[in-house]
């Protein structure tokens, strides 16, 4: 059934989110003085800052594991129903810290870093609420490959995206996963094998991101998608967003198998049948935003 593979992703996601909080660790820049993310949450909104400028964002290892903290953290809380990933400074992710990447820190340094930034991608994917990037500037390397992670992507006309580790003898395979299931395969090939960036607008027609706005309008327009979220069923949205990405990965004839088999579930639930009940009476509906059933 389809709530049952959501709960068993549920589930690994509450070990994930267990394993980091009695980590007990805090993630703060090389100078102590901030936190490597900033979390906020109002009114079912959570902000998620990349917090360290001076070096352009990099999702270094402890970037990593603060940014996978600060999306598990009540992840099964009913107040919260979007989440915005957003950058302090002029570039919002340069991807990877270089300097961890060299032999003083060896391959099974190496392969936890990479490791890390797999789990927190899939993990932006897997978690029941929506995940938003709201980019202003450069992504690049790994910093792409989190724009083309995230399940919307609002950006500014400055902002420009790349996988430029081909130029520095590290090519972008990791990166390449998200950006290749987001654009063209051709468009992803030569954005991997010449570092080229690519233009917001390009981005826009190549479909990495879902929007572009003038600078000043980037808050409005982010928030306004985030609110329009707050206004619909939670479960109803998680059971939407596990589905969507499970028949991704299918066949034609699998993934309508799987999606009609979710709509019979989808209308089990509680708050579809009050969204059905409410369109039929003309009011707005009132959601319980838990997954739980209206009949069998």
């Amino acid at each position: 059934m389809a709530r049952s593979f959501l709960c068993r992703a549920v589930g690994v996601l509450q070990l994930s989110r267990r394993a980091a909080l009695l980590s007990g660790a805090r993630f703060y820049s090389q100078s102590e003085a901030e936190p490597l993310t900033v979390r906020h949450q109002t009114s079912g909104i959570r902000r998620i800052i990349l917090n360290n400028p001076k070096k352009r964002n990099a999702l270094s290892l402890s970037m990593l594991e603060s940014l996978r903290e600060n999306i598990l953290a009540d992840i099964d809380s009913e107040d919260l129903r979007v989440i915005i990933i957003s950058a302090k400074g002029s570039v919002f992710s340069s991807g990877h810290d270089l300097k961890e990447l060299t032999p003083a820190q060896g391959q099974e340094y190496h392969a936890k870093v990479f490791n890390t930034c797999s789990e927190v991608m899939t993990l932006i994917q897997d978690i029941p609420v929506p995940v938003i990037a709201m980019v202003n500037g450069v992504a690049t390397a790994a910093g792409c490959q989190l724009v083309a992670s995230c399940d919307i992507a609002v950006v500014t006309e400055k902002s420009t995206f790349a996988t430029p580790g081909v130029n520095v003898g590290l090519f972008c395979s990791t990166p390449a996963v998200a950006i290749g299931r987001a654009v063209p395969r051709k468009v992803a090939m030569e954005m991997l094998f010449t570092g080229t960036p690519i233009s917001a607008h390009d981005a826009l027609l190549h479909g990495l991101v879902s929007k572009v706005v003038p600078e000043e309008r980037l808050e409005e327009e982010t928030l306004a998608i985030a609110q329009r979220v707050c206004q619909t069923s939670r479960p109803v949205v998680a059971l939407g967003k596990a589905t969507f990405q499970r028949q991704m990965a299918q066949g034609r004839d699998a993934a309508y198998a799987t999606a009609s088999k979710v709509m019979v579930d989808n209308l089990a639930l509680r708050d579809g049948q009050e969204g059905i009940r409410a369109f039929i009476e003309k009011r707005k509906p009132v959601w319980s935003h838990r997954a739980e059933k209206a009949h069998d």
